[in-house]
């Protein structure tokens, strides 16, 4: 940053949009003092404050300490697997009705834990990866979506149009024109 300020030069100006201490275009001057900068980094034009922070800016906040928030959990799949009887997991068909934290039989993904019901959805914790499943259904196939109109058929072409799409004279489809033999 250069000590003689000029318009279209940098500057470090306090942002009012960032709360930093940040580069600065200068945009506008009266004699030799700066009147109007835009931020580099939010492109926000504002008054020249110079370097100092005001008061009334945002200070850093003090970090949370750990003893009073309720720390997290991890329990991993294995884990969980272990306090359950993976004798009695079924084998998951569309057609079964599961529930939750109940032990299913993937013929893919394997071993699995229900962990949401959704109607006729579940939603089902692998190892590696968590996937939406269907269940309840008796014909094993998803529903269709059904939507305010029914599609309206195709127009059939009149005798017409028929006759205009029906080649009058068929061409040969080979060189040799039908025969068999090629000539030279």
């Amino acid at each position: 940053m250069s000590t003689n300020a000029r318009v279209g030069g940098e500057v470090d100006a306090f942002c009012t949009k960032c709360e930093l201490l940040l580069a600065h275009t200068v945009l506008a001057m009266v004699g030799p003092k700066i009147v109007r900068v835009r931020c580099e980094t939010c492109k926000a034009e504002h008054a020249y404050r110079g370097q100092v922070v005001p008061k009334g800016a945002a200070k850093p906040k003090a970090r949370r300490s750990t003893t009073t928030a309720a720390e997290k959990i991890v329990i991993g799949f294995e884990e969980q697997l272990k306090g359950k009887d993976l004798t009695k997991a079924r084998a998951y068909s569309p057609k079964e009705s599961f529930v939750a934290e109940e032990v299913l039989n993937h013929p893919t993904f394997g071993y699995g834990i229900v962990t949401a019901l959704r109607g006729d959805k579940i939603d089902v914790a692998f190892k590696a990866f968590e996937k939406t499943l269907l269940h309840k259904r008796p014909d094993g196939q998803a529903a269709r979506p059904t939507f305010g109109t029914k599609a309206t058929p195709a127009p059939q072409p009149t005798e017409e149009g028929q006759a205009a799409l029906q080649p009058k004279d068929p061409a040969p489809s080979t060189p040799d024109e039908g025969s068999g033999t090629v000539g030279s």
